[in-house]
């Protein structure tokens, strides 16, 4: 893949540069949020900085996705909730706390990618179906073949993860789903991250569909989705 790295301490950039280059992948590498933003529409995957010197990385990762579909991992040192809350929201696929390893770095990598490139790949084998692709649960309408998700008739913009999460729920709605079976379905059968990751991405999806009855915690088990007039 081609990979733009976008940091802005040229250490850490030369680093991965070489880390990912050995891996087999193309980089290109810049330094700065105006940079990233005439980039990362012709790149593969975008790996990005949250703490740039011209424009704060959240607002680089909203501007990116309003122009691409292009997969970003944001890689950061704000390990709050809030912040990695956020920047999911701002459109990014999934976030690495540094100090991370190259290791988890590569099967995020992967993971990201897998999720990306599985519809176009069923779709070019021929899956063009009809059936179940228009799902309505109350208000809440989700749209499988375009991948739109409608509250109220007001569209709601959902990253890919938050899709997947939601759609993995909304197979079985009101059934609930343990978390261990989500990790699998939308993340990846060998995930070995850290189970927080599903927590924040159902915080932001709560948030994105209007509030947190959507989404109901079982305690020990995992989630389930419900409409608020159900509980």
């Amino acid at each position: 893949m081609q990979v733009l790295v976008v940091e802005d301490d040229t250490r850490i950039a030369e680093a991965l540069t070489e880390a990912l280059q050995r891996f087999g992948h193309d980089v290109e590498w810049v330094g700065s949020g105006a940079e990233a933003l005439k980039a990362a529409p012709s790149t593969d995957f975008v790996l990005l900085d949250l703490g740039l010197p011209d424009l704060d990385g959240q607002e680089v990762c909203r501007r990116v996705r309003e122009a691409s579909a292009v997969p970003i991992i944001a890689v950061t040192a704000r390990n709050e909730e809030l912040e990695r809350i956020l920047v999911l929201q701002a459109g990014a696929d999934d976030y690495l706390v540094k100090p991370y390893s190259m290791r988890e770095l590569l099967a995020r990598i992967g993971a990201v990618a897998r999720r990306v490139h599985a519809p176009a790949a069923a779709q070019a084998a021929g899956g063009s179906g009809s059936e179940g692709e228009l799902c309505a649960f109350g208000p809440l309408l989700v749209d499988m073949r375009t991948r739109q998700v409608q509250m109220d008739g007001a569209l709601v913009h959902l990253t890919r993860r938050e899709f997947d999460l939601l759609a993995a729920l909304l197979a079985d709605a009101g059934a609930v789903r343990g978390r261990e079976d989500l990790i699998s379905e939308v993340w990846d059968p060998n995930w070995h991250g850290s189970t927080r990751t599903l927590d924040v991405h159902i915080g932001s999806l709560r948030s994105k569909l209007g509030g947190r009855e959507w989404i109901q915690s079982v305690r020990g088990v995992g989630f389930r989705l419900v409409l608020p007039d159900q509980q």
